[in-house]
């Protein structure tokens, strides 16, 4: 039962999350972070699909991970089903970081195909963080679908998740290497190399991945 003082709290965070002030949806978003009060689950979660800030998005994110996964977990990924691009990236983001693989198969292969280059993203880091033991290879196939995908920023995004799985990729990686698109090949060859030597740097792997399919196959193999 919820007493006058809990509703009076409730109230003023409400109204400081949906202030036009964004360093007042922030003090709201950590005071419910601070005292976690499980009446605002839905709220946090709504918010999160639509606030424009991204420092106010990661404390509305703290402050659902300050929940149970017990109360936050199905909510969470009941929102992957969102119209909003932003909510399915938020709540993705979000449950990668709670780590419950409870949330295992809400991650479909239609968010991590989204054509809403965030949320696959957000899709891809959820996945590596929480596929289940034995589930790699199956997970590297799909992510495969996404080689040579969009600009640098995402290139890279996708070449972490795939390193992150580990040496079921390298069957895979091989396989893209003689795809008919020379972007798929080119970033299948700079993943492979960026796996090998981490230090050298994602840029440096794909300006040699350019190199080597320029040279075809025989380059490839090398």
């Amino acid at each position: 039962m919820t007493t006058p003082r809990q509703d009076t709290h409730a109230t003023r965070v409400l109204c400081g999350l949906g202030s036009s002030d964004p360093s007042v949806r922030l003090r709201a978003a950590l005071t419910v972070g601070t005292t976690p009060d499980p009446q605002l689950i839905d709220t946090l979660i709504e918010r999160c699909a639509v606030e424009p800030e991204f420092s106010v998005r990661e404390i509305l994110t703290w402050a659902l991970l300050r929940h149970p996964p017990a109360l936050t977990v199905a909510k969470l990924t009941d929102e992957l089903r969102s119209e909003r691009a932003q909510a399915r990236s938020q709540a993705l983001h979000t449950l990668s970081k709670i780590g419950d693989r409870r949330a295992w198969p809400a991650i479909t292969r239609a968010l991590l195909t989204d054509a809403d280059g965030e949320v696959a993203r957000s899709a891809w880091r959820a996945a590596v963080a929480l596929v289940p033991p034995g589930r790699e290879p199956e997970l590297a196939t799909v992510l495969s679908t996404q080689l040579g995908r969009g600009g640098r920023e995402m290139q890279l995004s996708l070449s972490r998740a795939l390193i992150a799985l580990g040496e079921v990729v390298m069957p895979i990686l091989r396989a893209a290497m003689a795809d008919l698109d020379p972007r798929v090949r080119r970033h299948a060859v700079a993943t492979q190399r960026l796996m090998q030597d981490p230090d050298a740097g994602f840029e440096f792997a794909i300006e040699a991945a350019k190199r080597v399919v320029a040279l075809g196959p025989i380059g490839e193999k090398g």
